[in-house]
C-alpha cells in the first residue's frame, strides 16, 4: 500500500515556470522588433518642435497622423516620451537620452544617401584583391600595378589564390574583388568581360628541330607525334583545350612532364629536348629573355578567350568601374566581343 505525504505548510512547492515575455528587457526587445522604424522620424521632430502640430507641418503629416503616431510610440517604449508642461512638450527622462542618438543616425543616413558618390583613385586607399593564375600575374600584374603606382598611389593590390572553379562563389562572398584569366563564369551574379582571344603554341629551345619531315614555322600532327611535351595544368584558370588537343592527336602519352606552372617551362625547354605548349602572349614575351623558338599547332593550336570577371553587385560601384576601366585600357585588344549582357552566364 502506498502512502502519500501530505504538503505541509513548510515544504516547498514549485510554482509555473516566470514568462520570459514578462522580463523587461526580453519585452523591450520585442516591442523594437515590431517598431516601425518611420516612427522615429516623428519622435525627433516632436523633440525638435515640442508641439504635435509643428511637429505634422515640418513633417508634412497631418495633426491626427502624428498623434496616432505618438500613440504607437509610447506603447512600443512604454513610456509617455513627452508631458505637456506650459512651453509645450517636454521629454520624459527616456526621450532625453534616446532622441539625440536617434536623431543623429537619422541625420548621418541622410547624408550618406543624398550625398553624390564620387571616387578620386588620387587620393583613394582602396585594396584591391584580384585572382590571377601564375601566368596572368607574370602578364598582368607588372602593368596594372605600375598604372596603380601612377594613378592611385594610396592603393594596394593582391593576387589572391583562388582555383579557377571558385572563382563565382569567391566573388560571390566578396574575397576577390576581380579575376583575369581563362576563365568561363558560370553564376548568374557574376559579370565578364572579353578582353581578347588567342591561341596556344609551342616552344622549344632555339637548337630544336622536328625529328621528322621539314622545318617550317608550324608543325604538323605527324612532327607533333614525334615530339615529346611538357605542359601546365595551372589550378587558377582553364585549360581544357589543351588536353582535348592532345586527346584529339593521340598524344596524352607524349606529355611527360606536367608542370603546376608555366612559369617552369621556358628553363624546361632550353636545356632539355622538351617541347612546351604555351599561350601566344607568354611565348611572345620570352623571346628578350630566352633563347626559345615559338612554333604554331596543326589547325593554329586551341583557342582561347582571356575575360575579366567580377561580381555584378560592384557594376555601378564608381571605384570599381574604374579599376575595370584601367585593366580594358591596358589589356583590351581590337575584335573582342566586350561584356557579356546582364543575364545569367
Amino acid at each position: 500500500m502506498v502512502r502519500i505525504r501530505p504538503i505541509h505548510q513548510t515544504d516547498s512547492v514549485p510554482g509555473p515556470a516566470p514568462d520570459p515575455a514578462l522580463n523587461p528587457a526580453t519585452k523591450a526587445a520585442m516591442n523594437f522588433r515590431q517598431l516601425d522604424l518611420n516612427l522615429l522620424r516623428v519622435l525627433c521632430a516632436v523633440q525638435r518642435t515640442g508641439s504635435v502640430t509643428a511637429a505634422g507641418r515640418q513633417l508634412a503629416m497631418s495633426q491626427p497622423a502624428v498623434s496616432n503616431a505618438l500613440a504607437r510610440l509610447r506603447r512600443a517604449f512604454d513610456d509617455a516620451l513627452f508631458v505637456r508642461s506650459p512651453a509645450g512638450l517636454h521629454p520624459t527622462r527616456l526621450a532625453q537620452r534616446i532622441v539625440p542618438l536617434v536623431d543623429g543616425h537619422l541625420r548621418q543616413l541622410e547624408l550618406e544617401l543624398c550625398r553624390a558618390e564620387t571616387f578620386e583613385p588620387a587620393s583613394a586607399a582602396l585594396h584591391w584583391r584580384l585572382s590571377l593564375s601564375d601566368l596572368g600575374e607574370m602578364m598582368f600584374l607588372p602593368p596594372l600595378a605600375a598604372a596603380l603606382r601612377a594613378d592611385a598611389p594610396h592603393s594596394r593590390v593582391s593576387n589572391v589564390s583562388v582555383d579557377a572553379a571558385r572563382v563565382s562563389a569567391a566573388l560571390e562572398a566578396g574575397d576577390i574583388d576581380l579575376a583575369i584569366g581563362i576563365l568561363l563564369p558560370d553564376h548568374a551574379g557574376v559579370a565578364s568581360e572579353e578582353l581578347f582571344r588567342e591561341h596556344f603554341v609551342a616552344i622549344t629551345g632555339s637548337h630544336w628541330r622536328p625529328p621528322v619531315g621539314r622545318s617550317g614555322t608550324g608543325l604538323s600532327p605527324q612532327q607533333l607525334a614525334h615530339t615529346t611535351l611538357a605542359v601546365a595544368a595551372p589550378t587558377a584558370t582553364f585549360h581544357g583545350s589543351v588536353e582535348a588537343m592532345l586527346t584529339r592527336l593521340k598524344l596524352t602519352e607524349r606529355a611527360v612532364v606536367r608542370a603546376r606552372h608555366y612559369g617552369a617551362l621556358p628553363e624546361l625547354v632550353t636545356c632539355t629536348d622538351l617541347m612546351a605548349i604555351v599561350p601566344q602572349m607568354f611565348a611572345d614575351s620570352l623571346s628578350s629573355r630566352y633563347s626559345v623558338r615559338v612554333w604554331q599547332l596543326p589547325g593554329h593550336g586551341p583557342h582561347y578567350s582571356v575575360r575579366m570577371v567580377w561580381h555584378r553587385s560592384a557594376s555601378a560601384d564608381l571605384a570599381h568601374s574604374w579599376l575595370r576601366d584601367r585593366v580594358r585600357r591596358l589589356f583590351a585588344r581590337a575584335g573582342a566581343t566586350g561584356a557579356t549582357p546582364d543575364q545569367s552566364l
